[in-house]
Formats: structure tokens, C-alpha cells, sequence
């Protein structure tokens, strides 16, 4: 539906985000229109698309889709608008002596010949141009969102891409519209191609062409993980993109040769004849990340300490006996510049830590606890009655370089001896990179993960790359310890882990089965499980409790399950304010979860009184929906470590519901209570490894819900995707060349 009229006042707008409730008079009919505006002043004339809505507290609003802006065309309307306070010093007495001296040419004199406008009394010169400046910044503005918005990029969109770009928008944009997918965050290939298309741009110009290879390659790593692909599946991937027949593969080879050209991209050619295409950035950190790791071994030696001795002492202490495989865990850790210590649930991992801590503190040693996530950082804080921060927080971002490089690296070294990095199966390169090259000549490394736990959601396959690489000793512990054999959920995750299916056993108080075959049912016990019955068997709150599901979608689909628990356990209320983003309501109390890293969100800590500040978000950080405000697009989080952050309407759609999230989501976290809920088997999701990792999250109580066949396939399927890296071949080949 599309309305005709003047910008009468603005009774709301957040000019952040572009927000705005407006006052419009449609040729004598005066309506409310909400949605987001280009900047707009009382006075100018807007085309407005979209649909009335009628607003349970406010009545029918005209909700805009696209806006339209145009200057004021009645002198009426142009004395307000340059009186309306856009322009400083300007009140209606000069606006009206303006627009009595030029009638209806007074734009075309603000704008190409503002000198003219100190003819009217009143106006200097400095004023003058001071007018226009502001005038044709605006109108820039608006044309570029009105040239954007013209290609079906929404307001929301437009504005970003203006505030990135802003007065070069058209012209960036017309020259090559694939400039977008690099520049800015949220807009992919497909966006960028929309626009380019309806722009006129050939579906063989080599621009497109270049965008549609890069996005392969990066969707490679962000869907895959991969950090190069085989050229042929890259060529193959390439035509499906751009909607290109099979046999002009040459259009795409001719554009990777020139890629490599300039250096955007790298060939890797292995022995056997196959060929690998990676980004050139991908190239440079898996290199870096090589050299580090070689020099890391070189470069540290024994540790100068009667360890041995400490080691009975730490025994003692703790009234334990440590296993032949944890000492030798240590001492690894002890005489090494860097070691692997992998192990499933149960095997010591913690107590080995907390043993390395003794000693180094006993040598007066400085070190730092440090994990991927901020759930992983905390159970390692709680394990071992130390500081850990997640890395990110360790490196502290930088606030001047939006998130693109930290306070600490490689001239600027973190201050220890010693990093203890737990739940390494979770970093992806990115981060490790950004971690070695913070670290300072000398520095011992210590990673302890599990290696069968599922990869990195990013790029990479740092744990598994390094243990096949050999470049450190690799302590694998095996032995299941007295305390955890009475547990069936270790128990149990270990007979997965062989590819067994878990033993049902009915005296058992921390691992059950709801077995049914009906997806229905399966929903309804999932709602009652967190809502009753598992307080019958644990005394839990209904936030100690995690549903995790493998898919996204289908009834018992993280979305779906998201969507009744939110009914059941923070159903509406007149007391909670709620929003709307997209196809999810977001309501005061709801646990939310971030989806990306968001290195703009600003946060808050008051701990004892000690209030901090920071900025950055990162996936898989939960948290609980504090506050709502709806008028200014805005939502108040408070994350399980106690930082506060504000969302305006640019993040939220980074945040997603968490009653219910994805296994991948779920990595580096402890629950007390985790229910695992699979319907129909799906070979390409449901593996071993997915299964070993949803289950190994749970502290105090496991319950699988789902068809018995299922479960028994998926114990069954050691299908594991091949990740694409090529750290381990850089590191073996720079060691042949020393």
C-alpha cells in the first residue's frame, strides 16, 4: 500500500538506528507511521510503503516499508522546514524572509548557489554556507538511501551501509556492488548480487564472479570449517552460485588465476596432483600459526624446578594419588615449550591442572587460565579456585580497531611464563592465532581438550592439526577414576565414545531414556521434563536445566522447542515487555543466547562495587533478558558472568532464544541438567561425536529423548566431516626446510 503526504512532526525517533514514529498529513488525513526513516524534518514530503497495523495500545499505524523523501514543494511547508531546527540560528522569521526572497527556486539556491542567500537580511555568509552544508549532507543521505532502497535493501540495511560508506555510497556502490559483501557485516553474496543485477551488471563480469569464489571460500570455513577447498569443488560450488552452466568452468579458472595474481587467493599444489584454493588471508595465518608453534618448541627448555619433589607434596595436600599418566602429563607440561593433554569426562583432566598450578606457583612462576568460551572459562575458574577469562578477554580488545585486533600481541606480549588453555577442541583458528601471536619468547604453552569432542564452530581444526602434526608431545589419559565409575553419565559417555549404546540401567539417579516414537510426544516431554518432572528426581531450577537438539528446524527442532518452552516457562504477561525480530519474540526474563561475535556491544560489570566497562560479545555467551524498550528498538542483557550489555536494534538479531540451543552451541559448557532430544535419524548430523558431546555436558543428570533406533544409529556413525586445513602440512614443511 503506498501513502502520499508531509512530514507533519516526529513524535518519536532514535536516530541511532533510524526508529521513527511520525506524524503524516495524507492530503488531509493524518495518520501515525512507524518503522525505520531516513533522516526526515517537519515539512518535507515522503512516499510511504507498507501496511496498516493495529498496535493493542496505540491503535491503526501505517508500519513503512520503504520511504520516499522529497524536499517541501509549498512555501508553507519550506518556512518549517528550515525553521524546524536543522539548521542552527534559523527560526521562522528567516526562513520565512528566505522563501519570500526565492519562492520556489530556494532549494536549487541552497544547494548550488548558497553565496545568493546572503541577499536576505539576516544571513552572513558563514551562515550561509553553513546551511548548505548541512542541506546537501542531508540530501546526500537521503538519496543514498533512497538509491539503495530502490534495489530492495531494506532502511534498516541502507542506513548501515550509508554510515560505512557515506557520501561515496552511490558511487561505491554503482561501481562494483560486490564491495558490499567485504565491507560490510550481514550482507553475503546474495544480497550484493540482487542489487548488482538489478543495477544492470553482467552475470560474466569478473567483479561477480570474484565475489561469488570468495564467498565459496569463506562459507567453506564458516559452514565447513574448511580453511581451503579442492578446486574442483570450489569450481563446482562457484557455478551453482552464480546459476552457471557445467561447461563454463573456465569463466571461473580464469578468475581464480587472476586472484592469484594480486595475491587474494593461493594455490596449494599437493604430491599426488590435487589442487587446493585458499584465501590469502587463511594463508598468512595457518603460516604464522606453523612458525610460531615450531618456534615455541625450540625457543623453551626444561623447567628450572624440583617438580618431582612438589608433585608428592601436591599429593599429600589433596590426600591423592595421581596416575602414572597424569604425572606424566606434568612432567611433560614441565620440560617442554608446549604439550596436548587429551582426555574424555572423568580421566583427571581438572586434577592435572590444578597440580601444574601448585607447581608454578611454588616457582613463583606467573601464568594465566585461559578458555575459548565464557562457560568454559567459568567451570575452569570454579574447578580450580583461579582467575580464568576466556581469550578474548585475555588479549582485551583493542576499542579503537572495531574488533579487528587486541591490546596484547605480538608487540605487545601478555606478561606470563606459563598459558593453560582448557576446552582447545572449541578454538578455531582465528582466536589461536591472535593468542600466539601474543605470546612472549619463552612462554610455555599447555592445551587440554578433548579430541573427540565435536571441532570448532570457526575455521580450523587446531586440536586435531596439531596432535597429527607430532610438533608436541601428546599425553592421551584413558584411565576413568574411582569417583566418576559410579556415574553413568561418564560411564555411559565412554561406552558412546566406542561406539556402544549407553547402558539403561534402573537404579541409576543421573542418566535416563524417554524413549517414543512420536515427535508430538517427544515435544510434550521435553515441556514437562523442564516445567516438573525433572525436580521430582534433582532439586534444580528450571535454569540449571539445558534441552539441546542437533537441528534447527522440524518439530523438535531447536526453533520449535524454543517456542513452546518459551509458553510454558515465561509465558506473556501485562508485566513484561516483549519485542518482535523477525519470526521470534523476544520477552523480559527470556534466556537468550549470542549467535557471532559482536565486537561492538558495549558492557558493564559491578562486582563488590568495582564497576568495568569493555566491549565485545561472543557466540555462545547466555544470558537473561533484563529490560526491553520497545520505542527505542533497545534490550537489556545480563550475561551469566554478570556483564550487562545494551542491544540496539542492529544486534538483535544476533540473539537467538536458549531454552533450547544446538549441540555445537552447547561446546565448552556444563549444565546440571542436559536433556538430549532426537527424532528421525539423519546420518549427515546424528554422529557418535555429536551424541559423546551433547551428553558429556551434563554434570548432575542426563535424559535422552527419542526414538531407541535413533540412538543406536547415531552410536553407530563415526562419520566425521573432513575439515580442509593445511596447518599441518605447512608445519611439517617448514620443518624440513630448517
Amino acid at each position: 500500500m503506498e501513502i502520499k503526504g508531509t512530514i507533519e512532526g516526529l513524535i518519536f525517533r532514535n536516530a541511532e538506528n533510524g526508529y521513527t514514529v511520525a506524524a503524516v498529513d495524507a492530503h488531509g488525513l493524518m495518520i501515525t507511521a512507524v518503522g525505520i526513516f531516513p533522516p526526515i524534518t517537519e515539512g518535507e514530503e515522503v512516499t510511504l510503503i507498507g501496511e496498516y497495523k493495529k498496535n493493542a495500545r496505540y491503535g491503526d499505524q501505517f508500519a513503512v516499508e520503504q520511504v520516499i523523501v522529497a524536499p517541501p514543494r509549498s512555501k508553507e511547508n519550506m518556512i518549517r522546514y528550515l525553521s524546524s531546527g536543522l539548521f542552527p540560528g534559523v527560526g521562522e522569521v528567516t526562513a520565512t524572509a528566505i522563501v519570500d526572497h526565492f519562492g520556489l527556486d530556494t532549494f536549487d539556491v541552497l544547494e548550488m548557489n548558497p553565496e545568493r542567500l546572503v541577499e536576505v537580511r539576516g544571513v552572513s555568509r558563514k551562515k550561509a554556507f553553513a546551511m548548505s552544508d548541512r542541506y546537501v549532507d542531508l540530501r546526500m543521505m537521503q538519496r543514498s538511501i533512497m538509491f539503495l532502497t530502490a534495489y530492495h535493501v531494506s532502511l534498516n540495511l541502507a542506513i548501515k551501509i550509508y554510515k560505512f560508506y557515506e557520501n561515496q555510497t552511490e558511487n561505491i556502490v554503482k561501481s562494483n556492488p560486490y564491495r558490499l559483501v567485504e565491507d560490510i557485516d550481514g550482507i553475503g553474496f546474495r544480497t550484493a548480487d540482487t542489487i548488482a543485477l538489478a543495477m544492470g551488471i553482467a552475470k560474466d563480469d569478473p567483479n561477480r564472479i570474484r565475489a561469488a569464489i570468495r564467498h565459496c571460500l569463506d562459507d567453506g570455513a564458516a559452514a565447513g570449517g574448511n580453511t581451503y577447498l579442492p578446486l574442483g569443488q570450489l569450481v563446482s560450488m562457484s557455478l551453482k552460485l552464480l546459476e552457471y552452466d557445467e561447461g563454463e568452468g573456465n569463466l571461473i579458472l580464469d578468475v581464480v588465476e587472476s586472484m592469484e595474481i594480486v595475491g587474494d587467493v593461493k594455490r596449494l599444489n599437493d604430491p599426488d596432483g590435487s589442487t587446493g584454493i585458499m584465501l590469502g588471508k587463511n594463508y598468512s595465518r595457518e603460516q604464522s600459526i606453523a612458525k610460531r608453534l615450531i618456534a615455541l618448541m625450540d625457543e623453551t627448555g626444561r623447567f628450572g624446578f624440583d617438580y618431582e619433589h612438589e608433585i608428592n607434596f601436591f599429593e599429600k595436600i589433596y590426600g591423592l594419588q595421581l596416575h602414572p599418566a597424569q604425572k606424566e602429563a606434568i612432567a611433560a607440561a614441565m620440560n617442554n615449550g608446549g604439550v596436548v593433554i587429551t582426555g574424555g569426562p572423568g580421566t583427571g583432566k581438572t586434577t592435572i591442572i590444578k597440580c601444574i598450578i601448585h607447581l608454578l606457583e611454588r616457582a613463583e612462576s606467573t601464568y594465566a587460565l585461559t578458555a575459548p568460551t565464557g562457560r568454559a572459562a567459568k567451570r575452569m575458574s570454579e574447578a580450580t579456585g583461579r582467575v580464568a577469562k576466556t581469550i578474548h578477554r585475555l588479549l582485551e580488545l583493542n576499542p579503537r580497531s572495531g574488533g579487528k585486533s587486541f591490546v596484547y600481541d605480538n608487540n605487545n606480549p601478555l606478561p606470563y611464563d606459563v598459558l593453560i588453555v582448557d576446552e582447545i577442541s572449541m578454538a578455531d583458528e582465528v582466536i589461536f592465532y591472535a593468542l600466539l601471536r601474543a605470546m612472549r619468547h619463552g612462554t610455555r604453552l599447555i592445551l587440554v581438550g578433548d579430541k573427540d569432542q565435536l571441532p570448532s564452530v570457526g575455521a580450523g581444526c587446531v586440536l586435531a592439526d596439531i596432535i597429527a602434526s607430532k610438533i608436541m608431545p601428546v599425553v592421551h589419559l584413558n584411565h576413568i577414576y574411582r569417583q566418576a565409575e559410579g556415574s553413568f553419565i561418564i560411564t555411559n559417555a565412554h561406552l558412546i565414545n566406542r561406539g556402544t549404546l549407553p547402558e539403561i540401567d534402573r537404579g541409576s539417579r543421573d542418566f535416563f531414556f524417554d524413549y517414543t516414537d512420536d515427535s508430538g510426544k517427544m515435544l510434550k516431554d521435553v515441556v514437562d521434563f523442564c516445567t516438573k518432572r525433572i525436580q521430582t528426581y534433582l532439586p534444580v531450577s528450571t535454569g540449571d536445566i539445558q534441552v539441546l537438539a542437533p537441528l534447527k528446524k522440524g518439530d523438535v527442532g531447536v526453533l520449535n522447542i524454543n517456542e513452546k518452552l518459551q509458553a510454558a516457562l515465561n509465558p506473556p504477561s501485562p508485566d513484561k515487555k516483549e519485542i518482535a525480530v523477525g519470526q521470534t519474540i523476544f520477552r523480559e526474563g527470556d534466556r537468550v543466547i549470542q549467535t557471532c561475535n559482536n565486537y561492538d556491544v558495549t558492557w558493564v560489570r559491578t562486582t563488590d562495587g568495582e564497576v568495568t566497562t569493555g566491549e565485545g560479545v561472543f557466540n555462545g555467551d547466555v544470558g537473561i533478558i533484563q529490560k526491553i524498550d520497545k520505542g527505542n528498538m533497545l534490550m537489556i542483557v545480563r550475561f551469566e558472568d554478570d556483564r550487562v550489555a545494551e542491544y540496539g536494534s542492529d544486534e538483535l538479531g544476533d540473539m537467538s532464544l536458549a531454552y533450547c540451543i544446538s549441540v555445537h552451541k552447547s561446546q565448552g559448557s556444563e549444565f546440571r541438567v542436559v536433556i538430549v532430544v532426537c527424532d528421525q535419524y539423519n546420518p549427515m548430523v546424528l554422529t557418535k561425536n555429536l551424541l559423546y558431546t551433547a551428553v558429556t555436558r551434563a554434570k548432575d543428570m542426563v535424559v535422552l529423548v527419542g526414538n531407541k533406533a535413533t540412538f543406536a544409529k547415531t552410536v553407530k556413525n563415526k562419520r566425521t566431516d573432513r575439515r580442509y586445513t593445511a596447518l599441518v602440512r605447512f608445519i611439517h614443511e617448514l620443518q624440513q626446510a630448517n
